[in-house]
Parts: structure tokens; C-alpha cells; sequence
């Protein structure tokens, strides 16, 4: 049995900012209207983090005014899987990169077969 690992919120959030600065930019100037928050106190059971809003896929010339997309990181749900820092950096950037894709319209069953 994995032990949890408890890292600092301001460490994790490191890890969140690292991990959206790793999106290559030909992706990333193509993220609109979206905010990456860290719930570092809990999250709903069984998700390490969720995506809310509107995919760009999804977005109509009716699309305005609205407000942003959110993207919401578990700290606890990820250290509580992982023993070491060294896990952590690694499920934050897939977690990370998972919501994205959310993001740009891509589901759970596509991100699963590539790898996210």
C-alpha cells in the first residue's frame, strides 16, 4: 500500500503553474477564456481534477460575454495516490493536460487512448 504524500500548497502549486507552462505555446495561444484554479482542500470523490465551461469545439458566434471556462486541480486527490514528489509532478502534468483537453473538446475516452 501506497503511504500519501503531503505537499505544501504553495509547492503544488508550483507544480500546477509548471505543468501549464510546459503546454507547448502553438497549443496554448489557442486557450480561451479559461481559468486553472487548485481546490487544496478536498474535490468531489474519485477526481483528480474537472473542467467546466463551454469546450472551444462547442463555441458558436453566440459564444460572448461569457464567463471563463474553469479548471479545477485536487491537491489532496493527487497526493493521496502518489508516495513521492517525484509522482506528483508526474499526475499533476497528466492531470493537467487531461483537463485541457477537456478544454478543446477532446473526451475522456479519446484522452484515455492517448495516453492522458
Amino acid at each position: 500500500m501506497t503511504s500519501m504524500i503531503d505537499i505544501e500548497p504553495a509547492r503544488f502549486d508550483e507544480m500546477v503553474e509548471e505543468a501549464l507552462d510546459g503546454i507547448p505555446p502553438k497549443l496554448g495561444k489557442f486557450m480561451r477564456n479559461v481559468a486553472v484554479t487548485v481546490d487544496h482542500d478536498g474535490g468531489p470523490r474519485g477526481l483528480l481534477g474537472f473542467y467546466q465551461g463551454v469546450p472551444l469545439t462547442n463555441r458558436t458566434s453566440h459564444y460572448s460575454m461569457a464567463l471563463p471556462d474553469r479548471i479545477t486541480i485536487y491537491r489532496r486527490a493527487i497526493c493521496a495516490i502518489c508516495s513521492t514528489e517525484e509522482q506528483v509532478v508526474t499526475q499533476v502534468r497528466k492531470t493537467v493536460v487531461h483537463e485541457i483537453g477537456h478544454h478543446f473538446g477532446i473526451t475522456d475516452k479519446r484522452l484515455r487512448e492517448l495516453g492522458w
